[in-house]
């Protein structure tokens, strides 16, 4: 007979364990999170059908790489390793934020002369020149932050002027070359990961109520962990990530009610005004809705390329159906620009070509 002592310890020791399995187990776990919601899957998960469709218009095409004629003023039709810097330097100046493009090995002193010339001011906004999602994307609001963003990167970057209006929008645009109207096709607007205060829960436990904050429990520890238990007052808003990327817990609306002949008007004057542009995404800010559509006060921070994604899909609560209707819909658009351009003697890019832009991009994430 087992001694009661090994008993009562054997059953503590698996009470122990089955607790500290429970809370992996809970709805509101990242796992589950993620799980319930498929904006937050996996990117290769969620784009398994586009790259079947892929191969697909390739096999038309005879060229795995059509994309990269979509954009012809654009290296690989802004798919990979496009450099930012360089597709923000054929954008008119009015229409952007002053940016600095800083060498992976310059000195610190250099680029504080640089960001003195341009009367850069705090806060400021660093990125990766080639990289997307978010990555190394950071809001840098003390000269500190210069230094220690240049010291721990080893990649080229861009220090850009921070743009404080309060609408965020990605808006989509394609036009077929040789057509004078294009089309807005989605508007994304930007709303950040906030917490609000009820004058009883600290912002840890806020945190803990929000599911987007809880997938980004790990950064807000680092930047949040010494005031956690500060109990904000009520309806005190909180803004836990000031940068709209959804992989940093931004929500993404859809606002596609936006869209209208007015608005169509004004990327159709932007876009003729970038050579050799005809598919992708504008990220930017405005004052309102109504400068938006008047072509006012709008700075566009990013243009991206074929790469782009019609960013309303990922509203929450959007139906995964609809989102692959749109997204099928974007790659067949973007396959008929590429095959325009190509008849008009933008050639494709080479497999060798490919191989090197891969390689690079590699050696700059790592």
């Amino acid at each position: 007979m087992q001694p009661l002592s090994s008993s009562v310890s054997t059953s503590t020791g698996f009470r122990e364990t089955l607790l500290a399995l429970v809370p992996r187990f809970r709805l509101n776990s990242p796992f589950f999170i993620r799980l319930r919601h498929w904006e937050y899957w996996p990117f290769s998960v969620v784009y398994a059908p586009i790259f079947v469709y892929w191969l697909w218009l390739s096999i038309k095409a005879r060229s795995l790489f059509f994309f990269s004629a979509s954009n012809p003023s654009i290296e690989t039709g802004g798919l990979l390793g496009e450099s930012k810097i360089d597709i923000l330097d054929r954008i008119s100046n009015e229409l952007k934020p002053k940016t600095l493009f800083v060498p992976a090995d310059a000195p610190t002193d250099t680029i504080f002369q640089q960001i003195d010339s341009l009367g850069l001011t705090y806060p400021l906004i660093a990125k990766p020149n080639v990289g997307e999602r978010g990555w190394e994307v950071e809001k840098i609001t003390h000269w500190e932050g210069v230094i220690n963003y240049s010291q721990r990167t080893h990649f080229d970057f861009l220090i850009q002027e921070y743009v404080d209006e309060p609408l965020e929008l990605g808006v989509f645009y394609y036009r077929m070359p040789g057509q004078a109207q294009g089309v807005v096709s989605s508007i994304v607007q930007k709303e950040f990961l906030t917490i609000r205060g009820n004058g009883r829960n600290c912002i840890e436990e806020l945190i803990q109520q929000n599911d987007r904050a809880i997938l980004q429990l790990p950064a807000l520890t680092k930047q949040f962990g010494h005031r956690f238990h500060d109990i904000p007052a009520v309806g005190e808003v909180i803004t836990l990530v000031g940068i709209g990327n959804h992989s940093k817990g931004t929500k993404f609306l859809n606002a596609n009610h936006l869209i209208t002949p007015e608005l169509t008007t004004v990327f159709d004057r932007i876009s003729h005004s970038i050579d050799g542009f005809y598919f992708g995404r504008y990220d930017l800010r405005c004052r309102s809705v109504a400068d938006l559509h008047a072509g006012k006060h709008i700075q566009i921070m990013e243009l991206n390329g074929a790469g782009a994604e019609p960013a309303h899909i990922y509203q929450p609560g959007f139906s995964l159906r609809e989102a692959y209707r749109v997204l099928f819909h974007h790659w067949r658009v973007l396959y008929r620009i590429s095959r325009e351009n190509n008849r008009r003697g933008v050639a494709y890019m080479t497999l060798s070509e490919a191989v090197r832009i891969w390689r690079r991009s590699q050696q700059t994430q790592r």
